[in-house]
């Protein structure tokens, strides 16, 4: 069994990194220059047990699909407690104006942004889901990070971990709507998802690949296009106001639709074909979209 080293702490993340001991215990920014890279990080996978988010600058122009943008002074990445790290080879050179900022979710576990940090979906987007900045948005980004390094530099006091965390949850706040910002500037690009999604799906449901393979998931789909399924999800969700979840159904629906007036078939056989394993999943969910049960429907067309 392949065996990961699961780091608990922002402690055991600096001394990994060659770094002196954390200022606070929970939170921790660390530039890139300071990193003492040994032998000992590479070949090994780890497990981080907190919220990561890393800062680099570009110095080339950012194409993305067949397009290139002008939004390339800065480049964000997110990742959550839990995913898996690889370093396999020490690169020849770091990049010395990049920054890392490290939380554990023990920082923010009794606060409202504690509560809501599922809702800021980019930390489970792929690293080339990355949000790219413009120069005024560096700016924006930079004061909030500047504002949360000062406090932690700071004697900690009752008051310490409310302002830190407001901080952080104002970065957050921000990082959404340039992410806001990036989908519509990319709306030529989305389109082309969202188009692939619906042939997809069309295609799924018309050649009953359901019978043998069961509904499709928002993963799936998302393997598809070759993309996480929460930044499929959100991408759709700006183009279309329909998440992907929302897509699957609305056309598994049309082909229930289809089957219930096309054929003498059960609900239940129905349901069966359609990949539900139990038939009142399926008259539930129909009857939430429908507004009416199935057999309703087809009584009443």
């Amino acid at each position: 069994m392949e065996e990961f080293r699961e780091i608990k702490s922002i402690s055991q993340m600096h001394h990994l990194l060659g770094l002196n001991k954390p200022m606070h215990p929970a939170i921790s920014l660390v530039n890139m220059k300071d990193i003492k890279l040994s032998e000992e990080l590479f070949n090994q996978k780890y497990i981080w047990d907190f919220y990561m988010i890393s800062l680099k600058f570009e110095n080339c122009e950012l194409k993305y699909g067949r397009q290139y943008y002008d939004f390339e002074e800065a480049t964000l990445v997110f990742s959550s407690p839990g995913q898996v790290f690889e370093a396999k080879k020490q690169p020849e050179t770091l990049n010395e104006n990049g920054w890392a900022l490290y939380f554990h979710s023990d920082l923010i576990q009794k606060s409202d942004l504690g509560k809501n940090i599922k809702s800021y979906g980019f930390f489970s987007y792929k690293s080339n889901e990355a949000l790219h900045l413009s120069g005024k948005e560096k700016e924006k980004i930079s004061r909030c990070i500047e504002a949360i390094e000062d406090e932690c530099q700071q004697n900690i006091d009752k008051h310490s971990q409310t302002v830190i965390v407001s901080n952080l949850e104002l970065f957050l706040n921000y990082c959404n709507r340039f992410y806001d910002r990036q989908f519509y500037t990319r709306s030529t690009h989305q389109q082309d998802v969202v188009e692939k999604i619906e042939e997809l799906l069309v295609d799924f449901f018309n050649s009953n690949n359901s019978i043998q393979q069961g509904i499709p998931t928002v993963k799936f789909c998302a393997e598809q296009v070759n993309l996480s399924p929460n930044y499929l999800s959100d991408l759709l969700k700006k183009e279309t106001g329909k998440n992907t979840q929302e897509h699957i159904h609305f056309h598994l629906i049309e082909k229930a639709k289809n089957l219930l007036l096309s054929s003498n078939a059960s609900v239940s056989g129905i349901a069966y074909d359609l990949g539900f394993e139990y038939p009142q999943s399926f008259g539930t969910l129909f009857k939430k979209k429908v507004g009416m049960s199935p057999n309703k429907y087809r009584q009443l067309n």
